[in-house]
């Protein structure tokens, strides 16, 4: 058993390894304050995701909407001061971002319809513009 464990232990740090040597990803080099701040509104991004999921399953749509809105949506972006950080960006890297802020507003109107599987499926939109730029960007 013990050994079986070491081999598993020892294939999945290998294969990290590997994954990260063939990182193709497009390094965006930012100054070193603008990449802090990026990093903590990316942070801030997740959790507030992480509250909307638990507001959801509480059936507060209404609070998830707001959530979304205030700290998502089109209503955050003085908050996250993206037009400064938009200026160092590719232009995909700002689209990508565009097109998640546009989502989570669109979640937060179907959110306040009040039916959780149309809003689930709005969410989703708003998590699959942070894939597609973490698959494509990295600042590390």
């Amino acid at each position: 058993m013990k050994k079986s464990i070491f081999l598993y232990v020892a294939l999945l740090l290998g294969s990290s390894q590997v994954i990260a040597a063939e990182d193709t990803r497009e390094m965006v080099k930012l100054p070193e304050m603008m990449q802090g701040h990026m990093l903590a509104s990316m942070r801030n991004h997740l959790e507030t995701i992480n509250l909307i999921l638990l507001q959801m399953s509480k059936g507060e749509l209404d609070k998830a909407a707001d959530t979304a809105e205030q700290r998502l949506g089109m209503s955050s972006l003085e908050t996250h001061d993206a037009k400064h950080l938009a200026q160092f960006m590719p232009e995909g890297m700002q689209a990508a971002g565009t097109r998640m802020h546009h989502a989570a507003s669109r979640f937060a109107l179907r959110a306040q319809e009040g039916e959780a599987l149309p809003a689930y499926t709005a969410l989703q939109e708003v998590t699959a513009a942070c894939v597609a730029c973490h698959a494509g960007y990295r600042i590390r």
